[in-house]
């Protein structure tokens, strides 16, 4: 077992992120972690990836890294500047969350059936997400009492890990536009498909795994608008399931993160 003494004297070294690994191992059943960095809005740095079966990180650095993190739950704690600390995959997903395309074509895959999030902050712009999971095969899902230990280790994780990463610095800034914005101007441009700015929102809260409910309450609406905003933009894209969104938005949010 790593020592909380190993964890501080590895600090600022190369094997700081498995010394984590091997720190929280001795208090909790972790059947794969991994390590990413979001710097500003770019896509995410793969710092640290270990796992029992190799299928659950085949697709990190292609799939995931490329585009489909846009749609990971988590992912919006990094834009929402989330408090740090720890989040349960439980407490973030959408209402409907398995039932989008994110979660059949590429979350099932990777066979996790469970997922605590560390969120450390180390500097402006920056978040740096530690990923602990179960895996199908191997393992149950986090119970109770491994979430409390989880975040009675929260407040070491997160001072540490803002100093180890405090060196993470965005090095570029793109300004306020935000994803629904680019992502009018890239359907606009190139595919002569005009959303409102409404139409744009919806699309990609629908994406993520938001029911016409949850939707209206994080926008302010109506569920019956928000299914009329719906209608509107399958119609715009000559579309008529959430399938054929998922495999047409993501080649050009693919392109926006390139940017």
């Amino acid at each position: 077992m790593a020592s909380l003494g190993k964890l501080i004297s590895d600090l600022n070294s190369d094997s700081f992120e498995n010394t984590i690994l091997e720190w929280l191992k001795y208090f909790l059943t972790i059947d794969s972690m991994a390590i990413l960095a979001y710097l500003n809005d770019r896509p995410p740095q793969v710092l640290f990836k270990h796992a029992t079966l190799p299928q659950v990180h085949e697709d990190l650095e292609t799939t995931y890294a490329s585009a489909a993190y846009l749609l990971d739950p988590f992912y919006s704690l990094h834009v929402d500047r989330s408090a740090p600390g720890l989040y349960a995959l439980s407490k973030v997903v959408p209402d409907q969350f398995k039932r989008t395309e994110y979660y059949t074509a590429y979350y099932q895959r990777t066979l996790v059936i469970d997922e605590l999030v560390y969120v450390v902050f180390p500097s402006a712009n920056v978040s740096v997400h530690i990923s602990i999971g179960r895996v199908a095969p191997l393992g149950r899902r986090f119970s109770t009492r491994d979430i409390t230990t989880a975040e009675y280790l929260a407040p070491v994780i997160c001072a540490l890990g803002t100093q180890h990463w405090a060196s993470l610095k965005t090095v570029d800034e793109k300004g306020e536009v935000t994803l629904s914005e680019a992502l009018r101007e890239r359907l606009e441009n190139e595919r002569n498909i005009a959303l409102t700015k409404r139409q744009a929102e919806v699309a990609l809260l629908v994406l993520r795994g938001h029911s016409s409910v949850s939707i209206g309450l994080r926008l302010g609406i109506s569920e019956q608008t928000v299914k009329v905003f719906r209608k509107q933009f399958y119609r715009k894209c000559g579309i008529s399931s959430q399938a054929e969104l998922f495999s047409m938005m993501i080649p050009i949010l693919s392109k926006i993160v390139e940017v």
